[in-house]
């Protein structure tokens, strides 16, 4: 028998189809030649043969033309503080290397854990959690963001800067800078489970906050910016909110202190929406939300689910501000396994695709939780291809972020190398979002192909457009064998998404009459159609 299994693992959906044909046929052919005992053996081994292929191809992923394929990158874990700027540099090129061959196409990178900052800010200190002292600032001295996110775009990936709003402390914080809110205005703060929490009770404080974030927006080419959980504090056991002061000088109208907090929250994403889109319209604002919004016993429509709820413990209503549009994409952390007791994985990406589809969803997942437990269903394997299967089932998920990104990159249970050479093999274009705009730019102009000493180019000059929503940003690279019908649906022919006007062609399989194709993409990835250029490849010595 052929080695099934290792033939249709290379090769596209399309090839797929029809290597399956050949074989039947060959099978049929068979049938013909021989008799008897012959061919009742022939009928086993075909139907072997086929069961054999309707497994394979059920465990090769569909590519997706557009798909959020995100990881964050954390600073809070200590893995950068008080390195060198080489060696920080020399982590983080590793890391952006290895997620762009998983497939990865936009980093979440933090750059203010606790009212500070990876990047240089004029209004809060340099983070502990780079310099390894808050305050001081790296040295050689380096910008993170900046340089995060001339990286990130040099691999065709966006760059989403991802802060927590209130979090002014960590617990292993001791030591703040002069100029950080808390040593300065103690009285926007309060102290709680060893933390300082920006209180969000306090106008002054979301306009604070704004101001954060659009000096950051403004001063830096971010695609997105990023907001995590971090709210109204965990609830730590024997402790209350010091907030008794503040809901009686502001909560006038409310009928309980919850209802009021909440509103404190939705106020402020709001706000911190609208002063974005203010800045850059274009620029995504997303939020990454604990994985529970309310438990069925708690409140009709909820998840059969038993833990911590965003509406009610953290006064978080995120389907509110799903459903009002203040959000642009929404990441619910769905970090347990398929089968846990109080919050159970296909449980909530179920939940979560029913009720939060009025904007982009994508779905946070946990790596190293993922190849810890065995899929239920399939003892022999990890949840990786159990995960993957649900939310191909669920009809809203556009998406995945990971958790987290050194994680991936250290491929526990082959977790990395199953997204490089199945689920992510082929490049990604980001998912569409009509609501901030649905028009498309105009194609690239003259392209060429020209050998050089080191290989083919392609080269093309951008379209002419006026304004964000007209001009292009990014381009598309495709390729079609001469002849072959051109079909921009199929992204199996991507070669690369690219913010360069300039693309460096790889040795290519099949014969040297290529067509390609360059489509161009404007801020918010809607595509123009295709400019086209057949090329002949030709040996250079």
């Amino acid at each position: 028998m052929p080695n099934v299994r290792g033939a249709f693992s290379v090769l596209s959906p399309k090839q797929n189809y029809h290597l399956y044909k050949r074989l039947l046929l060959d099978m049929r052919l068979r049938k013909l030649q021989l008799f008897g005992t012959q061919y009742q053996n022939l009928k086993k081994r075909r139907w072997l043969l086929l069961c054999l292929l309707v497994a394979t191809l059920t465990a090769i992923a569909t590519p997706h033309k557009r798909e959020f394929r995100g990881a964050w990158i954390q600073c809070v874990n200590g893995q950068f503080q008080g390195l060198p700027t080489s060696e920080i540099q020399r982590t983080l090129t590793y890391q952006l290397n290895e997620l762009q061959k998983d497939g990865v196409n936009a980093i979440i990178f933090q750059v203010r854990p606790e009212c500070d900052a990876l990047y240089a800010s004029p209004y809060e200190p340099w983070s502990k959690f780079l310099s390894g002292k808050q305050g001081v600032a790296p040295s050689p001295y380096w910008d993170p963001l900046q340089w995060m996110i001339e990286q990130c775009h040099q691999r065709g990936m966006e760059l989403h800067a991802w802060i927590n709003p209130y979090r002014a402390k960590t617990k292993g914080t001791t030591l703040l800078a002069p100029n950080h809110i808390a040593v300065k205005s103690p009285g926007r703060v309060f102290a709680y489970d060893g933390q300082y929490i920006m209180n969000p009770g306090i106008p002054s404080n979301r306009e604070y906050i704004c101001k954060i974030v659009d000096d950051i927006v403004r001063r830096y080419d971010i695609d997105g910016l990023h907001i995590d959980d971090y709210f109204y504090p965990y609830p730590a056991a024997g402790q209350q909110i010091p907030d008794q002061r503040e809901y009686q000088q502001y909560g006038a109208g409310f009928a309980n202190i919850g209802d009021w907090r909440r509103n404190n929250v939705n106020i402020f994403v709001k706000q911190l929406a609208d002063s974005i889109h203010a800045t850059k319209p274009w620029v995504k604002f997303g939020v990454s939300p604990f994985g529970i919004y309310r438990n069925a016993r708690t409140a009709a429509g909820g998840s059969n689910t038993r833990g911590l709820q965003n509406y009610d413990d953290l006064y978080a209503d995120v389907i509110k501000w799903v459903n009002e549009g203040w959000i642009d994409y929404c990441v619910p952390q769905l970090y347990w396994q398929i089968g846990h007791s109080t919050a159970d994985y296909q449980e909530l990406i179920k939940w979560w695709n029913k009720n939060a589809s009025n904007r982009p969803l994508y779905i946070g997942e946990d790596v190293e939780r993922s190849v810890k437990y065995a899929d239920p269903k399939n003892p022999q394997s990890h949840q990786q291809p159990a995960k993957w299967r649900l939310k191909e089932q669920a009809q809203n998920v556009q998406g995945t972020v990971l958790w987290y990104a050194k994680m991936a990159v250290d491929n526990p249970g082959n977790y990395g190398l199953k997204l490089r050479h199945d689920y992510w093999r082929y490049p990604a274009l980001q998912p569409l979002m009509p609501f901030i705009d649905r028009d498309a730019p105009k194609k690239p102009k003259r392209i060429k192909a020209k050998h050089e000493a080191d290989g083919y180019y392609l080269t093309w000059k951008a379209p002419k457009g006026k304004g964000w929503q007209n001009e292009a940003h990014k381009y598309v690279v495709y390729c079609f064998e001469r002849g072959e019908t051109i079909n921009l649906n199929d992204p199996t022919h991507i070669l690369a998404i690219t913010y360069d006007t300039r693309y460096k062609l790889p040795s290519l399989s099949g014969n040297n009459k290529k067509v390609f194709v360059v489509t161009a993409l404007d801020r918010m990835g809607n595509e123009s159609v295709g400019k086209k250029k057949k090329v002949t490849l030709k040996n250079r010595s």
